[in-house]
């Protein structure tokens, strides 16, 4: 696929000399806010950098290098993601909480898009719809956190801020804000999508062998044994796929989309292009961009740069959203009411998505929109564990899952996707699941610097448990993509 988002989005902050090259911009400064702008936003959940000057130097160096991902995918995306909305697709959203730079590796990223994928197959086969499968990979560098400073003994530092902002040492130096670890977000990037993109053209993610791996997660683990049954039936489609001819070639390959929070405004907008093809500007540091739960403000610095750019984007909805603020986020991101432009991302918590969600789902669809609902069961049921690990429990997990699909299935609409924070590694940072892990083990191998991640045998568990959903919900509805009308002859 050639470049198409290839021009610069000009920048008409005063503080910066633009070189020469940028002047064909000039014209359309007016797309995108200034950083100068989006600052006197007072925007929230940003690094303190000690020097603008050299901020300003590595925003003008990220300018200069290529896009990440092009224009045309963003727009593929979008046309997924409408069919997500549509109650046509299904929507996989899953990787780390926070990525670093020591875990851009061969091994790490496959582990990933293995586990993805996994659970893609049993959700496709469950939902008998196309599973549109992104990460919260090649971006999610920069994590936003409750306190701006974190104690230790009586010492009291900037809190870590995810590898994009400073470093995970509770030392002075490493804790400092540094504006150049945005140039490292960007080649590490580069390097995740440049592997991705390989691995899922290139063979890797072939239907029969990916199904493959499930069946050996069903075999070996007690957390598998329970859906024998289920692995038997994708089985059997798979042979009677082969049977009936269908061309190898399109089990080969499979798209792929990457995905962060835009969180740090010099390193999105630095990255935002106009594509030569529409003129329109996109953020092309990832293909769907979400909005966090504490950068929603309506009026707020993130959701004026990302109203202006052309990539799908999310939302983040937590326990203290309304209906009516929900509905002013869509009317202030997408006022033309554009198919896959807004996917909102529950995060109530177990104890309160049944209280909370109803109301706003039911005004959001009574408004005539149709947008994506995503449910997110990790981010509303962290606790500190006795041993002082923050930890997550698989039955709390499932629980706001499983009252995500109940308000959808009360209310008739579809309940279009799962955000996970995942591993493929076997860590032991979330408790419960077939496995039966329990606080004792957390010490075994806790390994994420921020939240805790399941790891891949409560990944596929999950992807099991929702298939199980999946098929409840399509026993009472008329599947869109199954409708067709007969041959006559």
């Amino acid at each position: 696929m050639p470049f198409s988002a290839d021009r610069p989005a000009a920048d008409n902050s005063a503080a910066r000399v633009r070189p020469t090259v940028y002047s064909v911009c000039v014209s359309l400064t007016s797309q995108v806010p200034s950083l100068r702008a989006l600052h006197a936003l007072d925007p929230l959940q940003q690094p303190a950098y000690s020097s603008a000057h050299e901020v300003a130097a590595v925003v003008d160096k990220l300018r200069k290098l290529p896009p990440l991902v092009f224009a045309a995918e963003c727009d593929k995306l979008r046309t997924k993601m409408a069919s997500v909305a549509a109650g046509e697709a299904f929507m996989l959203q899953g990787g780390d909480c926070a990525e670093t730079f020591a875990d851009v590796t061969a091994a790490n990223i496959q582990g990933k898009l293995r586990t993805l994928l996994s659970m893609a197959v049993v959700l496709t086969y469950a939902a008998q719809v196309p599973i549109v499968k992104v990460g919260r990979m090649a971006g999610q560098f920069a994590k936003p956190r409750s306190s701006a400073t974190e104690t230790r003994e009586g010492v009291t530092l900037p809190a870590y801020r995810g590898d994009a902002v400073n470093g995970f040492e509770f030392t002075a130096q490493a804790r400092e804000p540094d504006p150049q670890r945005l140039l490292d977000v960007y080649h590490a990037s580069a390097a995740t999508l440049n592997l991705t993109r390989a691995f899922v053209t290139g063979g890797f993610a072939h239907l029969r062998s990916v199904h493959s791996w499930n069946a050996d997660f069903v075999k070996n683990s007690a957390a598998g044994v329970q859906y024998q049954n289920l692995a038997n039936e994708i089985d059997r489609a798979l042979a009677f796929m082969v049977a009936c001819g269908i061309d190898d070639d399109v089990f080969k390959t499979v798209d792929f989309y990457s995905s962060h929070e835009a969180l740090i405004l010099e390193y999105e907008h630095a990255l935002t292009r106009i594509d030569s093809r529409t003129g329109q500007p996109y953020d092309t540091s990832g293909h769907f961009l979400w909005i966090g739960e504490r950068t929603r403000q309506l009026h707020g610095a993130h959701a004026e740069l990302l109203r202006h750019v052309r990539n799908p984007l999310g939302v983040k909805l937590g326990p203290t959203t309304t209906a009516d603020n929900t509905l002013e986020l869509a009317d202030r991101l997408d006022p033309d009411h554009e198919p896959g432009r807004i996917t909102f991302i529950t995060r109530m918590g177990a104890a309160k998505v049944r209280e909370l969600l109803p109301e706003i789902v039911a005004k959001v669809t009574a408004s005539g929109r149709q947008v994506a609902w995503v449910s997110d069961p990790m981010h509303g049921n962290t606790f500190e564990a006795r041993n002082g690990y923050k930890t997550r429990a698989f039955s709390d997990v499932m629980a706001e899952l499983n009252g995500f699909f109940d308000v959808h299935e009360e209310l008739g609409t579809w309940p279009g996707g799962v955000h996970v924070e995942l591993t493929g590694d076997d860590v032991t940072e979330c408790v419960g699941g077939g496995d039966d892990l329990v606080e004792a083990d957390l010490v075994s191998r806790y390994e994420t610097l921020c939240d805790p991640r399941l790891n891949r045998n409560q990944s596929l568990e999950l992807a099991f448990l929702v298939a199980e959903r999946l098929t409840r919900a399509g026993i009472k509805r008329t599947n869109p993509v199954q409708a067709y009308v007969p041959l006559t002859f």
